[in-house]
Formats: structure tokens, sequence, C-alpha cells
């Protein structure tokens, strides 16, 4: 009888450890999933570059399940994001385009711990690590950077005998090579467009001063480097696009500003290192990038969040890195973008000799734009709009009360794209206009600090 209670004892606790095990082997096919809402993967049809880069994820980890959160439907990203996350099914890793609003939220995981002691955090530009940190906790990732400023038709100024301006040109000496390469009557331009001045030439004047005049907490349209920003914009309009006649657009082929670039109509176009495959795929003439005259560049970031809903952080975040920073999934970016005879569309964010030289070497010998990539961490953020609170109302979409010929109550944006066009006096606002995008900055960092 003893023996036969002991075989039935021993019995079920095998039984019991078989269950387990079972459960446990269930537990682990079963894996994890992620849920993951982004903008840039294009259709199934299309299988573009970043969607390949998430198969490739699922293949090296079978037992993550990566599942699209479809984003389609009326209502722009936050909206759609603001429903999702009422009805509690925010996305466990998506695209961040206002990242203030959801820090206010309570919406994303603080990512600290987790980036404190990698290796390829620690080659992030301090940069993008800043502009993904909030109060010492780091709440994103920067998913892409790219490289902004002016990128140079080589040929033209040599054709014109005018040496072609390189990265670190003084910002003075620049102007000149573009006002001399200017010639409307043979449908050459110096610069494409007059507006991005606006966006960096303060910086060259006043150090403290980094995009469209943001010093850090406060917009500065009332400095005496932002109100030279606006002169010498207008000083430069008869040599872009905005300066010609409709009798003079006659004489181009090109329709819009636009297109001058590749229709070797202007010297130099101002843009973003998106358009770098365009450019090794279809430019006709030696091309680089010299970036902002004086040695620098602006920079775009896109930024990837994790939620703090997510069922699985540890997942999530493994999944957002690969998507975003890390080392290991550029270089499978590459390679795909290789196999496909094209350039990856995003730089480098986990920046390197070995990720510069890999980028390099699908994009050919640039050596301006090798130079941008090696000094990043002094760059201007321009993707202001998502990392600061109150940004897009300061710069945009905020009505200061004033109004413009038959415009009434018109816009920050609208003043300033129209600063060329006689209507005003610049400096006759720009008090007004300072101290109004100011108080809104102020009030959006105390709602975000409540």
């Amino acid at each position: 009888m003893t023996n036969l209670r002991k075989f039935t004892s021993i019995a079920i606790l095998l039984s019991l450890a078989l269950g387990l095990m079972s459960f446990g082997i269930a537990a682990q096919a079963q894996g994890s999933t992620v849920r993951y809402a982004t903008w840039n993967l294009g259709t199934e049809e299309e299988n573009n570059i970043q969607r390949q880069l998430v198969n490739a994820y699922q293949e090296a980890h079978p037992d993550v399940t990566i599942e699209l959160v479809d984003m389609s439907g009326d209502g722009g990203w936050e909206e759609k994001l603001t429903n999702l996350a009422a009805r509690g099914s925010l996305p466990d890793v998506f695209m961040a385009n206002n990242t203030p609003y959801y820090v206010q939220n309570g919406w994303l995981a603080d990512l600290t711990e987790h980036v404190q002691d990698d290796a390829d955090w620690a080659t992030v530009p301090a940069v993008l690590q800043n502009a993904v940190t909030y109060n010492g906790q780091v709440l994103g990732l920067p998913s892409a950077q790219f490289v902004m400023g002016y990128f140079i038709n080589q040929d033209l100024f040599d054709a014109a005998n005018l040496d072609a301006p390189q990265y670190g040109i003084a910002a003075e000496d620049f102007f000149s090579a573009a006002t001399s390469l200017t010639d409307v009557s043979q449908g050459v331009l110096g610069l494409h467009e007059m507006g991005p001045i606006l966006g960096w030439y303060a910086s060259t004047e006043d150090s403290s001063l980094r995009w469209f005049s943001f010093d850090g907490e406060h917009m500065n349209y009332n400095s005496d480097a932002f109100r030279h920003a606006v002169d010498t914009a207008l000083n430069m309009q008869p040599h872009t696009w905005q300066g010609l006649t409709d009798d003079q657009k006659t004489g181009f082929t090109s329709v819009g500003p636009w297109e001058l670039f590749l229709n070797q109509e202007s010297g130099a176009v101002w843009d973003g290192g998106w358009v770098v495959p365009s450019y090794s795929d279809n430019a006709t003439f030696n091309w680089d990038f010299i970036g902002i005259p004086g040695g620098n560049q602006a920079m775009v970031a896109d930024l990837l969040v994790v939620s703090a809903t997510a069922a699985d952080p540890d997942a999530a975040f493994d999944f957002a890195k690969w998507m975003s920073y890390s080392s290991e999934g550029y270089a499978t970016e590459a390679e795909l973008a290789g196999n496909n005879d094209t350039v990856p569309t995003r730089m480098p964010v986990s920046v390197s000799t070995e990720s510069i030289d890999l980028y390099m070497s699908l994009v050919g010998e640039r050596p301006g734009l090798r130079q941008a990539l090696e000094n990043l961490d002094n760059s201007l953020i321009e993707s202001l709009a998502k990392i600061v609170p109150g940004y897009i109302n300061a710069r945009w979409e905020g009505r200061p009360g004033i109004d413009i010929g038959e415009n009434l109550d018109v816009s920050l944006g609208f003043i300033f794209d129209n600063v060329g066009s006689g209507q005003f006096q610049y400096a006759d606002l720009a008090p007004q206009l300072e101290e109004f995008a100011n108080n809104i900055l102020d009030e959006a960092n105390a709602q975000l600090s409540q």
C-alpha cells in the first residue's frame, strides 16, 4: 500500500511537472506581440526598405510578432492616437509627431535604464539624445536623422569660373558666390528659394540662437540676428525663384523652385538628406553638401516612442531600438538598400566611423557630406515641432492679432512666408511677434511641468 501511495505521489508530481513544462513551452512558443504604428512603411506591394527592415527583425526574432496598427482614416496623427488611448489600445511602439503632447498625457515609457549602458546609444549624437530627454528621462528614441542644408551643383560654379562653395564657407562668401552665379537671362539662379535663410542665418551671428531664433527656451524674433536674417533673405530674393517675374519664369525649364536643382538651373538648393537617394540616381552633374555656411548643418529627426502600457516593455524597446538607433539594424538596412541598388533613405543614427563609411560606400564620396556627418553634435535641430511644447503655435499657427492688407488676423506662418511681399516692414512687427510667441511657449512649458 505504501509503495502504491509513493508511486501515485511520484506520478502526480511528474504529471504536474510535465504540465508546467508544457505550459512553459506553449508560452514561449506564443512569445510576445509588439503593436507598431508608423507612417513610413508604404504598401505591402511596394515593400519598401522600412517594411523589409520590420520583416528582418521578425525573422531574427521568431518569438516576437510585430503587429502593424491600422492608422488610416480621418483625423491627424495625434487625433488617431488619442482615440486609441481612450480605448486602451495605444500602440506599443509608435512614431512621434508631437512628443510633448504624449508626455503631458502620460503615454510614454521611461527608457533611461534601457539606454544608459547601451554601446550604440553612446554613439548617438548628443543633440539627438537631448531632443528626447525630458526632465532627465529618456522618453523617446531618434529613429532617423537627416542633415539639412545647402546642396551645391559644382559644375555650374565651375562653368561660370567661380569657386564652388565648400563645407565651412563663410556666410558672406557663400552669398557672394550665389550672387555672382545668378544669370536670369541664361536661366540660372544662385539659390532656389529665400525662405530657408530665416531658419539658419541668425545662428551664424549669435551662437546662442538655434533654428529659427529658438534659444532653447524662447523665440528671438526681435533680436538683431533674426532681423538681419530677414534683411539677408530680402537682399537675396532677386537670386531666387521668388525674385523672378512671371515673364522671367518662362525662360526656365522648371515650373517651380523644387525642380531648379536637378534641372541645373540653381547653384544651390536647401534640402534634407532624404534627397540623397534621388540625387545619387538622377543628378547628371557633380554635387556635394555644404550645410549651413560657417561649418554646421540643420538636422531633421524622426522619433519613436514606447508606450507606458506596452504589454512586454522589453520586447517593445528591443524592436524600437532595431528600427531606430541600432547599429545592427542600420547595417541590415544598408544591406537591403545595396541589394536594391539604392541608398538608405535615412542616415545613421548611431554615428561612428564604421556607420559613416558604410553610408558613404553607397552614396559615393562627397567630402562635404562626410564632414557634416562627422560634425553632428552642434547641429541645429529643425524638428522643434516634435519636441518643444508650444512650438507649433509659436512658429506657425498662433495668431497675434495682425492684419496684412485684406488678410485679417493672420498667423505667424503667414507673416514669415510673406516677408518678401512688400506689404509690411518686418521690423515694425518683430516686438509684438516675439512677445506673443514667448507667452505661448511659457504657457505650454508650464502645462508640461504640471
